[in-house]
């Protein structure tokens, strides 16, 4: 059976003291429940991703927000953080291939997919996130574009183990504009089978499928019941503990 995992996505958000005061706070709620029936993991912004690792912390996973492309450690690039060096702060996982990459920085399939190969390369559990515009579900184009990017995106060395897949619909993110559950299901189930069709039906029935977009306290339990939904990429709700954990909490 596959374990939910409720992650949350800090983006660009978090100067030094109110990212280790959030992390503490997460921290000692989540802390506080023995046994718990799912993981957590915190995508700070890199600026603070060692600090939020040093916060004491037992059961919650924390991860980056992206890697450098290149497969080398280090060298002539300006800007990037490799993977090597994530790791080296302490965190264990991240993410790649989030819309706001793929849109403002023009990231492709492409090149998401050399990214969680460097991630899993260097034992970073990745989290590779996928969705379509607006402009592509009106089209009729969300399960061609979604498992294109699934196909794509995924490197042939992801399992479930070092992997997790993120449907997260662009024009829900931040918007308010949740899809229905009936819409959730038909992506994820897709996506499943894209999986199984590149990589094997054990792998494909053993990753997790997160949803993201508009996750808040309010729906989070509806949308984390659907069928093959296998726990949330939270934003916005992720900043404040309460919020975060309102939504973890529903799992309990």
């Amino acid at each position: 059976m596959r374990k939910k995992l409720i992650a949350g996505n800090w983006k660009m958000n978090g100067l030094k003291a109110d990212a280790v005061a959030l992390a503490k706070a997460v921290f000692e709620k989540m802390d506080s429940v023995s046994n718990r029936p799912f993981d957590v993991l915190v995508c700070p912004p890199m600026n603070v991703l060692g600090y939020v690792v040093d916060v004491p912390h037992s059961s919650v996973f924390v991860g980056a927000q992206n890697v450098a492309e290149t497969v080398k450690p280090n060298g002539a690039f300006t800007g990037d953080v490799s993977a090597t060096m994530v790791k080296d702060l302490g965190a264990t996982w991240t993410l790649v291939g989030h819309s706001e990459r793929r849109t403002y920085h023009h990231e492709t399939d492409a090149v998401v997919r050399q990214k969680a190969e460097n991630a899993i390369n260097n034992g970073l559990t990745v989290v590779i996130c996928i969705g379509e515009t607006l402009e592509e579900r009106e089209a009729g184009k969300a399960l061609e574009v979604v498992t294109r990017q699934v196909r794509e995106s995924t490197p042939a060395i992801a399992n479930a183990t070092n992997c997790v897949l993120a449907y997260e619909p662009v024009w829900a993110i931040g918007t308010g504009k949740v899809p229905t559950t009936a819409d959730v299901a038909e992506m994820h189930a897709a996506i499943r089978a894209e999986v199984a069709k590149n990589l094997g039906a054990e792998v494909a029935d053993g990753m997790r499928i997160l949803y993201g977009g508009s996750v808040k306290p309010e729906n989070a339990k509806e949308l984390l019941s659907v069928d093959n939904v296998d726990g949330a990429l939270i934003g916005g709700a992720s900043l404040k503990a309460d919020s975060f954990w309102a939504i973890a909490e529903t799992q309990l």
